[in-house]
């Protein structure tokens, strides 16, 4: 293999840890991502008069005097973990059916369980969707499964006059036909009848629950909106049309929407010492 020659883009994970395991390929790929047409603008006032630091990896902005890195407006932003181990991150955990658990994360990486968690629940926060469209499947966490609960959802996320499929729990059975076009499957007595199933949402669930009860064991209901975000994000992401996207498919995915995310540690934990928080923080030590 000639050493000189470009590596391509991978397409695996083990392509992936190679190809991100250098700084400088890892710097200009998340460079490339980030600003396309290569014309870098500072994040802070969009002015294009910048200098590169090339021995530090960041800009200086000649119109708000400021520097500015690549982490900047970004999920990744005040993180003081490399982008190799990001990189990975995010592949991992778009990929992973099951999802996986911030101590295997941690093995993984090198970094602190802690770390870990963050980390992912930082990935989790970009792959949460702002706006549907089209998207297969969507899913949200409610109180209760009550009928008034359900079908509120319901109405306030499916289009009047769309054809809905559900079986027969008692939820649905009243209202939904003055709505909807509205057909039942009774799974006591059939799975499909003709066109009409729900089996896309019970493997959806399957995985979900898969993913609750095997990888993450406890999860805190504080949170539980955002794992259901990660695996709606894999579960929307298996094909696109009648193309089956592959694993470098759905890594490209998440890393396009790092920008304009911000989770800090205070607002995620509901701590208010957080020490990324100077007017708040406490002086302890930054686990992550």
């Amino acid at each position: 293999m000639d050493a000189t020659k470009p590596l391509p883009e991978p397409k695996t994970l083990q392509e992936a840890v190679v190809y991100f395991s250098d700084p400088d390929r890892c710097f200009e790929y998340a460079k490339k991502l980030r600003w396309p047409d290569g014309n870098v603008v500072c994040p802070r006032c969009d002015a294009a008069k910048n200098s590169f630091i090339k021995t530090r990896r960041l800009w200086f902005c000649y119109a708000c005097k400021r520097q500015f890195t690549i982490k900047v407006k970004t999920i990744m932003e005040d993180s003081p973990i490399g982008l190799d181990k990001w990189m990975a991150a995010f592949w991992l955990l778009a990929n992973a059916k099951n999802g996986i658990s911030s101590h295997e994360l941690g093995r993984a990486l090198g970094v602190t369980q802690t770390t870990a968690w963050f980390m992912l629940q930082r990935i989790r926060e970009v792959m949460k969707k702002q706006k549907w469209g089209n998207t297969t499947k969507i899913g949200t966490v409610v109180p209760n499964v009550t009928r008034e609960t359900l079908q509120n959802e319901i109405l306030k996320n499916v289009k009047f006059g769309s054809t809905v499929y559900t079986d027969n729990a008692v939820a649905y059975d009243n209202g939904m036909q003055r709505r909807f076009v509205h057909d039942v499957v009774n799974k006591t007595e059939a799975y499909v009848r003709g066109q009409v199933h729900v089996n896309g949402m019970e493997n959806f669930w399957s995985l979900l629950k898969r993913s609750l009860r095997g990888t993450y064991v406890a999860v805190e209901p504080f949170h539980l909106s955002r794992y259901v975000d990660e695996q709606v994000f894999r579960f929307n992401h298996r094909k696109d049309g009648e193309r089956k996207l592959n694993d470098a498919d759905r890594f490209s995915a998440v890393m396009s929407q790092v920008l304009g995310r911000r989770l800090t540690y205070s607002d995620l934990t509901g701590k208010s010492d957080s020490p990324h928080h100077s007017e708040t923080g406490t002086g302890t030590p930054i686990p992550f």
